[in-house]
């Protein structure tokens, strides 16, 4: 793992393509990927500027939301994390971490397309930590596919309800436990501002969050509730090589970024922990842009 707080030529800080071929079955598993990715597992450090909070994070097994639940421990919340049961053995890594920093975990295996589970994983938040201040809905679903033709209605909905109607439902049974000063975080990607031609029904439900999010804070900033969106660009994680990606993209992933390489999911920890954190008091409605230089517009 790179020492993230040592000044370094940050195009030489972490691996860089060509990777080994590596497919798995979807979901994927972060434990099974070459190299392994940088969750912040040693790397990120904490300094206690979420001491006392109560977070849920959906995807919080591997990748980016595995990530935010690693920081918002260390800067000192309480974490529930939810993930598809066969992601089990990468969530239980998380919740050992986040116990180990003294802090409360919950672990929720289930299926987010659900609605009845999408919203009882709130509740079940909420019964556990006695409430609930910062919820990042983050698990998404990519599947690449050549062509139009090729893109199934099963696909086109399961798409959606993953990235899309799972955002809906859980923010829906969030918001009235939302306190002033809560924060809700949404990942979408900067697919949303340019869309990969494999892509087509990543990238709709990726500008959707966008959309979403921003008309979402206009409504919850009446209630001192903050919300915001994170748009990562190339990012090393079991998404890509789970069918995200063909598996000559994934070899050479993150290479066509200016930076040369993919990110490593705790680049992004610090964003959403700040967006988290009372430090972004005066952050509603934005995206931020995480993209290797690529930028979003």
């Amino acid at each position: 793992m790179a020492d993230r707080l040592t000044m370094q030529d940050p195009r030489q800080q972490y691996p860089q393509p060509p990777f080994p071929r590596q497919p798995q079955p979807v979901p994927g598993l972060a434990a099974k990927m070459d190299p392994v990715p940088d969750h912040g597992e040693t790397s990120y450090r904490g300094s206690g500027r979420l001491t006392g909070r109560r977070a849920l994070v959906t995807g919080g097994d591997s990748g980016i939301g595995r990530a935010a639940a690693i920081a918002f421990a260390r800067e000192g919340a309480d974490v529930a994390i939810s993930y598809l049961p066969e992601e089990e053995s990468d969530a239980r890594e998380v919740i050992q971490l986040i116990e180990a920093e003294g802090r409360k975990a919950l672990a929720l295996p289930g299926d987010i397309t659900e609605e009845s589970w999408a919203r009882d994983l709130v509740e079940k938040t909420v019964a556990a930590f006695g409430g609930l201040d910062i919820l990042v809905v983050n698990a998404g679903r990519q599947q690449n596919r050549a062509d139009i033709s090729k893109v199934s209605s099963e696909d086109f909905d399961r798409t959606l309800k993953t990235n899309l109607y799972a955002l809906h439902w859980i923010a829906q049974a969030a918001v009235p436990h939302l306190p002033p000063g809560a924060s809700v975080i949404t990942t979408a990607s900067v697919q949303a501002y340019e869309p990969s031609a494999i892509l087509l029904d990543y990238a709709t439900t990726k500008a959707g969050i966008v959309a979403y999010t921003k008309a979402l804070a206009k409504q919850l900033i009446e209630k001192g509730i903050r919300a915001n969106v994170v748009a990562p660009g190339p990012f090393w994680t079991a998404l890509q090589s789970s069918g995200g990606q063909p598996q000559e993209k994934v070899q050479q992933f993150g290479g066509q970024s200016a930076f040369g390489r993919p990110g490593q999911p705790v680049e992004l920890a610090p964003v959403y922990v700040l967006l988290a954190s009372q430090e972004g008091s005066y952050i509603s409605g934005e995206v931020y842009g995480v993209t290797g230089g690529a930028g979003i517009a």
